[in-house]
């Protein structure tokens, strides 16, 4: 992305986190923007690298010495009365990906408040286990990702 690109779409959030701020107030319900704010945040943030729209299994890469790696990004707005069963968006288990990042956001201002990277292999060896309908659709919730997964921001 230019430059131009990257100080207008820093503009467009600017503009779109308030306003999803204030819809979650006024309604209760995410305005729907939350994981593209989490993706760019947690480009900033981290200095990955987007990966362009609809690239299958991944969202961001990271240059390490072992060569690039792939990172889903998931985003979730949650505040301090949050509830304990908050879950986080479908992971995909057939990706081409190396690590999931959650990005945590502040639900009244959309935010970072914390980000937590667990290896792909490991989630996908939780999402394996039988026994829960949410596992079997991807999703896991917020305290059982953290408990696999180290908080990488902030230090």
């Amino acid at each position: 992305m230019s430059d131009v690109a990257i100080e207008r779409v820093r503009e467009i959030l600017a503009t779109v986190k308030p306003l999803a701020a204030e819809y979650y107030r006024l309604t209760g319900k995410p305005l729907g923007v939350t994981g593209e704010v989490a993706e760019y945040v947690a480009a900033e943030t981290l200095g990955l690298v987007l990966a362009d729209a609809r690239t299958p299994g991944y969202d961001a890469t990271r240059q390490t010495p072992d060569g690039p790696q792939r990172i889903q990004i998931k985003g979730r707005a949650y505040g301090d009365d949050a509830k304990p069963g908050q879950r986080i968006s479908r992971i995909k288990t057939d990706a081409a990906c190396d690590a999931v990042l959650l990005v945590l956001l502040d639900n009244k201002t959309l935010d970072a408040r914390e980000m937590w990277e667990a290896p792909f292999t490991a989630v996908a060896a939780r999402l394996a286990v039988p026994g829960s309908k949410s596992r079997d659709r991807g999703a896991l919730g917020v305290s059982e990702f953290k408990r696999m997964a180290r908080r990488v921001w902030p230090r």
